[in-house]
């Protein structure tokens, strides 16, 4: 066989397309595949985003033209104005409490649900205490905590913030790593009950495994209700920094540019939280969500 019978149909033109081989795996082409992929996933997203900007323009320069609504250009030129170092003073104290308050509340709900795990006697006791927290008016309880905490030193995050974050994610995380644990498959539990490891065992050596899709998914929720709890925490927690008074002083000053702006940023950082651990369940996880590999 010639050596031109071995080129590929679109190498004839000059064009490179898939190569091969001799195993005949394909060895060029699949960065531009995963590419297109990524692109065709992103692409209802980015749509929906469009649209969203588009009604909100529309709708503020006819039927709420008399209204505070800004423009999405004067949400802009408010950032603009305010420059990155207004974001980053007041974005850098709420960001210390969420991730403080994500850190206590999800470690505190995963070692809770291994406890479940543990002593079964314990189930109904810990349950419960999650649905009480799930159930809590927020609203309500927070010049609780704040008076029983006390105001932050000038600069400081705020105690009474970082409760709330811890408080906004223990729920989820408690259920979802509660059902994780109990995916576990009966047939490797029994494995390591035949090698005489007890619960303990067959914590760490299955069910850990067997509930980190729960767990990491419950984690992509977590990290967005972190951020607000925080930001509910700082309307009375008595920090003079902080996304939470930024809002009271533009709400009071009529500042509706400011207002949008700094809603808008904290929603762009909730959703790159959202998105840092989909991307890690990609990653620890490639089995769960049927992906091969982690490649869709």
């Amino acid at each position: 066989m010639s050596a031109a019978a071995d080129v590929a149909p679109g190498d004839a033109g000059g064009g490179t397309t898939t190569g091969t081989v001799p195993g005949g795996a394909p060895v060029a082409g699949t960065g531009a595949r995963r590419l297109a992929g990524l692109g065709r996933r992103a692409a209802p997203g980015a749509a929906g985003v469009l649209g969203i900007v588009a009604v909100w323009w529309l709708a503020a320069v006819t039927v709420l033209a008399d209204s505070t609504l800004p423009t999405p250009v004067g949400v802009l030129q408010g950032f603009a104005a305010d420059g990155v170092g207004f974001y980053v003073t007041h974005l850098s104290v709420t960001l210390q409490e969420a991730v403080r308050g994500f850190a206590v509340g999800n470690g505190l709900a995963v070692f809770l649900a291994s406890l479940v795990l543990l002593v079964p006697a314990l189930e109904r006791l810990i349950m419960q205490v999650a649905v009480i927290s799930y159930c809590l008016p927020l609203v309500a309880i927070t010049p609780i905590l704040y008076i029983v905490i006390g105001p932050p030193p000038s600069g400081e995050p705020s105690g009474t913030a970082v409760v709330l974050a811890a408080l906004s994610v223990f729920f989820t995380t408690v259920v979802g790593a509660v059902l994780g644990f109990r995916s576990a498959d009966p047939a490797s539990l029994d494995v390591v009950t035949v090698f005489g490891g007890g619960r303990w065992q067959q914590l760490v050596r299955v069910r850990l495994v067997a509930a980190l899709p729960g767990i990491i998914g419950a984690l992509q929720i977590a990290a967005p209700a972190a951020l607000l709890g925080a930001i509910l925490g700082e309307y009375i927690g008595g920090v003079d920094r902080g996304v939470g008074p930024a809002l009271v002083n533009a709400g009071q000053s009529l500042n509706a540019e400011r207002a949008w702006g700094i809603a808008l940023v904290c929603g762009l950082v909730a959703g790159a939280g959202y998105g840092l651990f989909a991307l890690l369940a990609r990653l620890v996880t490639p089995w769960a969500g049927g992906r091969d590999g982690g490649v869709s």
